[in-house]
């Protein structure tokens, strides 16, 4: 019930753009990645040494993080292959793809 409740603020959140997200940036290859949505600044900042660990065993490199609140249209954006990418959105309170 509690993870019920939890999702639909995180949508109402997500749906002003006042949900937080993790942004990382690679060089190589030249990507950016959401991850999120996430209800609180501190529940993003926890989960994102999983997702930094995950970009460096797939052999990323020039990892750049940042915690904001934003909407983002695309989920994963591939720089040197103009494409964009239509994850699902990852939930703060789920450690699977929703």
């Amino acid at each position: 019930m509690m993870n019920q409740i939890k999702e639909i603020l995180i949508s109402i959140l997500q749906f002003f753009g006042w949900a937080w997200w993790v942004e990382v940036a690679t060089e190589n290859p030249r990507c950016t990645y959401y991850f999120g949505p996430f209800m609180t600044y501190k529940e993003a900042e926890s989960a994102k040494s999983g997702y930094i660990e995950d970009l460096l065993t797939e052999g990323a490199e020039g990892i750049t993080l940042n915690i904001k609140r934003c909407k983002p249209q695309d989920l994963t954006i591939d720089y040197d292959m103009g494409e964009r990418s239509e994850r699902k959105e990852r939930r703060s309170f789920s450690n699977q793809f929703s």
